[in-house]
């Protein structure tokens, strides 16, 4: 390709964030370019063939509740470019040593039946908010501002900005519900007795019971090649095997956007940051890495309630005591010895990610910072713990441990897939506290990574975000 001389903007990095950045500018007939140093684009939304030919595994994110719980991918065409979304009957199954799963549904009352005498309590909980999403994630999922909705916002604070220990005792008595609860706030990647960890957990379910937890047809690839697809169309153009180190590399630009993780951010920006930026970014904290496993099976997971098989993603680790263990050990630089395990059966569902008759799995658990332990022995005991004889239908396995994310994805330093702890500071002011977060300390460069608000998911608002501010869109 033959690259201009200038651009109105140049994005660095093709993951979900850069390339809704780049479509933004687009949209207005604004020249852009897109770098990415890998082969193919995507970042944390790729797919490709890690265990037998034939098998297609996502690399990173497989299942994307915010790519259509919230407005800005909907508004975009998608559909027409190519991706197609599954939705599982279930979204989410989390098994019990003990009686039956607790599953959540699309319908809050089909959810409620599985979780006892804690049915009206969970939808005492959620109604306002799942009702009222659009309002809501209007001014939640955001950077910091004058809300809109003043008052759904701070009723949704009173909940949200408890520890997901606190919430999930106080509002419910039996085991499924506060399990249910314990492994949706998980997510966080933080201790479950820190403040806020309930508000992950909270617009997970939330989102599940407004657009459900999709994936893409085909995997995770598909949805960045649509956004690429989307994007070419409008005028932009995008460029592979262009890794960037400087930005004295770039073409000449108005912008740049720079879909980077924190530290790549200062290795790109180096001294052309100012001396209190760069000591600002050097003290923005990573959170914990995850071991990641990949599997090809002969069979289905041969769960012991078959309720788990009609869900896209189960929840492993029990009880919410058990949760609060486990998710407390990578914060203190251990290995949980019974982790959590965020489960996804793509194949149950979609029949293009395998060979007939065999299917994918993908999972991981939460370890410490760029751990180099493999987490696999592990992780397969807790399936085994909820699929007797799960090891008899294994063909092949691929371990990423979370030393080894950043190869793929140079984002994913020490496994960090959040771009981010998300401490209570950092899921308002991140990377830093300032007025305008994704702006830097060089005129016209601006950040629009996960490490920029509204934070960590497929869901492409920090890059939205970004280029209007960039732009001074409204």
């Amino acid at each position: 390709m033959s690259l201009r001389h200038s651009y109105d903007a140049v994005v660095v990095g093709s993951g979900p964030n850069g390339l809704a950045a780049a479509i933004v500018i687009a949209q207005t007939g604004r020249s852009v370019l897109v770098l990415e140093g890998q082969s193919t684009i995507g970042g944390g939304a790729r797919s490709s063939e890690l265990t037998l030919p034939g098998f297609t595994h996502d690399t990173c994110s497989a299942v994307h509740p915010l790519a259509v719980g919230v407005p800005f991918f909907r508004s975009l065409p998608l559909e027409q470019h190519g991706i197609e979304w599954i939705q599982p009957p279930a979204a989410l199954a989390h098994p019990f040593d003990d009686g039956p799963p607790a599953m959540l549904y699309a319908s809050m009352e089909e959810t409620g039946r599985s979780l006892g005498a804690d049915a009206e309590r969970y939808e005492r909980l959620l109604r306002p908010f799942v009702d009222r999403w659009e309002d809501l994630a209007e001014d939640a999922l955001a950077p910091v501002h004058l809300p809109r909705h003043p008052l759904l916002l701070a009723r949704f604070g009173l909940s949200a900005l408890r520890s997901a220990q606190r919430i999930a005792e106080s509002h419910f008595r039996g085991e499924q519900a506060r399990g249910l609860m314990a492994g949706l706030c998980a997510h966080s990647i933080m201790p479950l007795t820190q403040v806020a960890t309930a508000s992950i957990g909270l617009v997970l379910a939330i989102a599940a019971h407004r657009g459900g937890w999709p994936f893409p047809k085909g995997g995770a690839q598909r949805l960045s090649d649509a956004l690429a697809s989307y994007l070419r169309t409008l005028g932009g153009e995008i460029v592979t095997d262009a890794p960037v180190a400087s930005l004295d590399e770039l073409p000449s630009a108005r912008v740049v956007l720079l879909d980077l993780s924190v530290p790549n951010a200062l290795k790109v920006g180096g001294d052309r940051f100012s001396t209190a930026y760069r000591s600002a970014l050097s003290r923005y904290r990573a959170g914990p890495g995850v071991c990641k496993v990949d599997w090809a099976l002969s069979a289905a997971v041969p769960w012991r309630d078959d309720e788990c098989a009609t869900a896209g993603t189960v929840h492993l680790g029990g009880s919410l005591e058990e949760f609060v263990v486990s998710e407390a050990a990578p914060w203190n630089g251990e290995h949980a010895a019974r982790p959590f395990v965020l489960l996804a059966q793509p194949s149950l569902f979609d029949e293009t990610r395998a060979p007939a008759g065999t299917h994918t799995l993908w999972a991981y658990c939460h370890v410490p910072n760029g751990s180099d332990v493999d987490m696999c022995e592990r992780i397969e005991g807790q399936i085994e713990r909820f699929a007797p004889g799960f090891r008899d239908v294994v063909l092949a396995r691929h371990v990423t441990k979370a030393s080894e994310m950043h190869i793929t994805n140079a984002n994913l330093i020490g496994g960090d897939i959040a771009g981010g702890a998300n401490t209570l500071r950092q899921l308002f002011f991140r990377p830093v506290m300032r007025s305008n977060p994704y702006k830097t300390s060089v005129k016209g460069v601006y950040l629009c990574s996960s490490s920029t608000p509204p934070g960590g998911g497929v869901h492409g608002l920090c890059g939205m975000y970004a280029a209007r501010a960039a732009m001074e869109l409204k």
